[in-house]
């Protein structure tokens, strides 16, 4: 069986974005030829018009609906929306994802309020993970994202957040 047609299956199997080093060694294969079965999939796919699109997301690749198809599967794709999060808790977020590692203090600092509760929250949610602690006198705990943020985004990495100068809805927009 080529890799291409192990590649699609695993990516298929795993439901999740996988690293290509990841897919490398599942697969039994050099790196360089996951990344040519990748575009060599992509191609296979959009010459098929099958409807499915490899997303690289999450510094991983995910095979899933083509955009261009979502609209007619709303009956067959209820996936659960993220939660709803309070403004305190997006603020929170964008805050941390902006600015770390952070810690509470200094995310308290910035927003002028407490976050204890809309940090335990962010971390049930998975979507933000202790990272280390700072060093200075009480080493506070320091946060930052999770992949699951990076997922329930759709950014690849968090170098795809949008510019700060875009404005505060720029964040939900991802």
């Amino acid at each position: 069986m080529s890799v291409r047609a192990r590649l699609s299956a695993a990516l298929l199997a795993a439901g999740r974005p996988v690293a290509a080093p990841d897919l490398a060694r599942a697969l039994d294969v050099a790196p360089d030829a996951v990344e040519e079965a990748i575009r060599d999939l992509q191609a296979t796919l959009d010459a098929s018009d099958l409807g499915l699109l490899v997303e690289e997301v999450a510094g991983g690749y995910r095979l899933v609906v083509h955009p261009t198809v979502v609209p007619d599967l709303h009956a067959f794709l209820a996936p659960p929306p993220l939660p709803h999060l309070s403004h305190a808790a997006i603020e929170t977020l964008a805050l941390i994802a902006y600015h770390q590692p952070i810690s509470r203090g200094e995310l308290e600092a910035a927003r002028g309020a407490s976050c204890v509760s809309t940090l335990e929250t962010l971390q049930e949610r998975e979507l933000v993970k202790v990272v280390g602690r700072k060093e200075v006198v009480g080493r506070p705990l320091l946060y930052g994202t999770t992949d699951r943020f990076l997922v329930e985004f759709g950014l690849a990495s968090l170098e795809d957040l949008p510019d700060l100068a875009s404005g505060p809805d720029a964040f939900l927009r991802g």
